[in-house]
């Protein structure tokens, strides 16, 4: 199958093309600096800009396509700006006679006040639903690996405080998948005809709250840390310490910080019968992200 890559130099993006490879599939992706990216063997490369839809006209002679971009960051007109890429997306994909269009969007439930953020991916899942192709949407929450944001910080937290006065956001309830288990399924989804036009949520095997997330990832790391939550910390001031505390940019902190009050747990598990994988545990995809090195995560999406 002819399949379009948009996002690809992102932490998703950038594991998705090679699977996708293997899989035989005839692989194109869509990067606003082809100098700046280095593809895999076989794979074309177009530069263009999500904003810009005529300048990657080019890319869409395909009959399936990711679409693996969201801001991650504070600036005020994010959402905006995802609303018109996603918009000028859907148009161009349909006129272009694309078939199948997947979307890895945020988990969540909508009367849960998502975040600004989870809004948003909620609103650019709404647009892409907008064009003549099939929309394939999976819903994720922490994606685990080398390189992800959400993943990053929660590591770097519990490397380099053996106490922690967190905020009541620890004790949030989460259902974080491996990156191998999310690639898995953004490429099986490909091969079953049943998954065109449906949403998705996809998870790991196990439930836990942000603090059990911070002591197993410093289990790993040599020393579990000791979480005291408290009720005093708002979003806000809870953003700064983390900045404080961590590599993480202060921009990309503020995103994530606010969307830890909502619980991301799957509550639709019907991909696993139509698409087979064996779900990772997170002390395993702790584990694989630990022992690899993967680029700051301070700029792209997770």
């Amino acid at each position: 199958m002819r399949v379009l890559v948009t996002g690809a130099t992102g932490f998703v993006g950038r594991r998705l093309v090679p699977a996708l490879v293997d899989a035989d599939h005839e692989v194109t992706v869509l990067v606003r600096d082809a100098g700046r990216y280095d593809p895999p063997p076989g794979v074309r490369v177009v530069e263009g800009d999500l904003l810009d839809p005529p300048s990657y006209a080019a890319a869409l002679d395909v009959d399936a396509a990711y679409y693996l971009v969201h801001s991650m960051t504070a600036r005020d007109d994010f959402a905006a700006r995802d609303r018109q890429a996603a918009s000028g997306f859907a148009r161009a994909a349909s006129d272009a006679g694309v078939e199948r269009v997947v979307y890895l969007g945020g988990l969540g439930e909508d009367r849960d006040h998502l975040s600004t953020h989870l809004r948003s991916r909620r609103e650019v899942e709404r647009v892409l639903a907008t064009g003549t192709y099939a929309l394939t949407t999976l819903r994720a929450a922490i994606v685990v690996g080398a390189g992800s944001a959400g993943f990053e910080t929660i590591r770097q937290l519990a490397t380099r405080l053996p106490v922690m006065v967190t905020p009541r956001w620890v004790r949030t309830p989460c259902q974080p998948v491996a990156i191998d288990d999310a690639i898995a399924y953004l490429v099986g989804v490909l091969d079953v005809p049943e998954t065109a036009g449906e949403t998705y949520e996809i998870g790991g095997p196990e439930v836990l709250t942000y603090a059990e997330m911070l002591r197993r990832t410093g289990r790993q790391l040599g020393r579990e840390p000791i979480v005291l939550p408290v009720p005093v910390l708002t979003p806000r001031l809870s953003a700064y310490w983390v900045g404080l505390m961590t590599d993480v940019s202060p921009r990309v902190a503020r995103a994530l910080i606010a969307g830890l009050k909502n619980p991301v747990v799957v509550r639709d598990d019907r991909l696993r019968d139509l698409v087979p994988v064996e779900p990772t545990p997170f002390d395993e995809a702790v584990r694989r992200a630990l022992s690899r090195e993967g680029p700051r995560a301070d700029a792209a999406p997770a």
